[in-house]
C-alpha cells in the first residue's frame, strides 16, 4: 500500500547533499559498489522473429549508453540493475510498437469492422511505466535535479573496501 506524502530522499543522497537529519532520514540498505553487468537479452527477449531480434539489439544499445553514466553520475550497482534492464526493455517494447503502428496504422480490421490497433494499447502502458521509470533512475531534466553525483570518500572503516 503506498504511503501518503513525499517521497522518502535516499540517506546517501541526504548525506551528499548536506541534508541528513537522524529524525528524518534512516541510514537503510547499502549495497556493494559492483558495476552493473549487462544481463542475456535473448533470456528476457526470447525467439528468433526479427523484430525481437532488432528488440534485443535496441535495449542492448540503451543499456551500453546508459549504465556507465547513472553508474558515475548516480552511483547505480549491480544489486540495482533490474531497474535498468526493465527501462530499456521498455524502450525496446516502445520502439516495436511505433515500428507496428507505422506499418499497419492505428485503425485495422477486426472481427466486426474497424477496431483501434491493440499496440495503441500496450504502447500506452508501456509509455506510463517508461516514465515512471525515466523519474526513478533520474533521467529527466526535472528528476536528474534530484540526484547528487557520488563523491569519493577517503573513508577507511567501510566495510565494502
Amino acid at each position: 500500500m503506498a504511503v501518503p506524502g513525499r517521497k522518502p530522499k535516499p540517506y546517501i543522497a541526504a548525506v551528499r547533499e548536506g541534508t541528513f537529519r537522524p529524525d528524518r532520514n534512516k541510514e537503510g540498505v547499502r549495497f556493494p559498489p559492483v558495476d552493473p553487468v549487462e544481463p542475456r537479452w535473448a533470456d528476457i527477449l526470447p525467439g528468433p522473429d526479427p523484430e525481437v531480434l532488432r528488440a534485443r539489439k535496441t535495449a542492448a544499445e540503451l543499456w551500453g549508453r546508459l549504465v556507465p553514466v547513472l553508474t558515475y553520475s548516480a552511483g547505480l550497482v549491480d544489486t540495482q540493475r533490474e531497474t535498468v534492464t526493465d527501462y530499456c526493455v521498455t524502450w525496446a517494447w516502445i520502439t516495436m510498437g511505433n515500428r507496428a503502428l507505422a506499418r499497419e496504422g492505428v485503425v485495422i480490421d477486426g472481427d466486426r469492422g474497424k477496431v483501434r490497433n491493440p499496440w495503441c494499447t500496450v504502447l500506452s502502458q508501456q509509455r506510463q511505466h517508461f516514465r515512471s521509470l525515466t523519474g526513478e533512475l533520474g533521467l529527466t531534466p526535472a528528476s536528474a535535479q534530484r540526484i547528487a553525483a557520488p563523491q569519493p570518500d577517503d573513508d577507511d572503516d567501510d566495510i565494502f573496501d
